[in-house]
């Protein structure tokens, strides 16, 4: 039975109560949960812009303010909201500086976060290969768009990056826009497509770099480089990016927390 019905659940779970076993499929904070995310997947709430209160979520939902806390404290710590005292609770962002480098997780070996730019070098349809239909759950054959793009720590060009990703959702993009466009990717693809990226799974690996490799990277052939295959997720758990990193490692190293 959705939550925000006339009728009341058939089961306590907000104050303790038993559940009645005929009903009890999941927690009532994971279905306030899941109806929060379906609100964010529609765009009910926009990245960036406060999502009502507390209160007034509980009483949409029928639910306790409790119950509703408990829900936004796992989206927020998914990094899918964010809290911020004395203000409310905002839908995160790509903007923010701090979302860039959760998905950025190579530093510069003093461990302080470098300023990033982007040169592009190319950006075209193409058509899905059996090995990148796998990892975007599409048809071979189906459409995307190539983007090629080196990232530059200040003036040093660290990784180079292949992307691909399915062309309907990113009509429009174009090389002439990514040339004008001075913010992180991600950013973009939320604020002009809609689409936002939630979480991502990357596989590593060492390899040499190809000429191709070298002359983006300024780097002697063979050097080697750190490759890091990346499938991003929107909403729905839908795979909306597949990208192939080639990174440079002589005086950065790749970051992550295990918790």
């Amino acid at each position: 039975m959705p939550l925000g019905s006339s009728t009341p659940p058939p089961y306590e779970s907000d104050d303790g109560g038993r559940a009645a076993p005929r009903a009890r499929t999941r927690p009532l904070y994971r279905q306030v949960r899941h109806l929060l995310l379906e609100s964010l997947r529609r765009g009910e709430w926009m990245p960036g812009t406060a999502i009502p209160s507390e209160t007034e979520l509980a009483v949409r939902f029928q639910v306790s303010q409790g119950t509703v806390r408990k829900a936004i404290d796992e989206l927020a710590s998914e990094n899918l909201l964010v809290r911020r005292q004395g203000k409310g609770t905002f839908v995160a962002t790509h903007q923010e500086p701090r979302a860039q480098y959760r998905f950025l997780r190579l530093l510069p070996d003093d461990g302080t976060p470098a300023a990033t730019s982007s040169r592009f070098l190319e950006c075209c349809p193409q058509r899905a290969s059996a090995q990148l239909a796998d990892r975007l759950g599409l048809r071979t054959g189906a459409p995307l768009m190539y983007v090629r793009r080196v990232l530059l720590f200040g003036d040093w060009p660290r990784v180079l990056d292949d992307i691909w990703l399915p062309a309907g959702p990113f009509g429009g993009l174009s090389a002439e826009r990514l040339a004008q466009y001075k913010g992180p990717l991600y950013g973009l693809f939320e604020s002009e497509f809609g689409v936002r990226m939630i979480r991502a799974v990357e596989e590593l690996r060492a390899v040499p770099s190809t000429a191709e490799d070298s002359a983006a990277l300024q780097v002697a052939m063979g050097t080697p480089l750190l490759r890091v295959d990346r499938v991003s997720y929107t909403y729905g758990d839908r795979a909306i990016e597949f990208r192939r990193g080639h990174c440079v490692t002589n005086d950065c190293h790749y970051w992550n927390r295990l918790a």
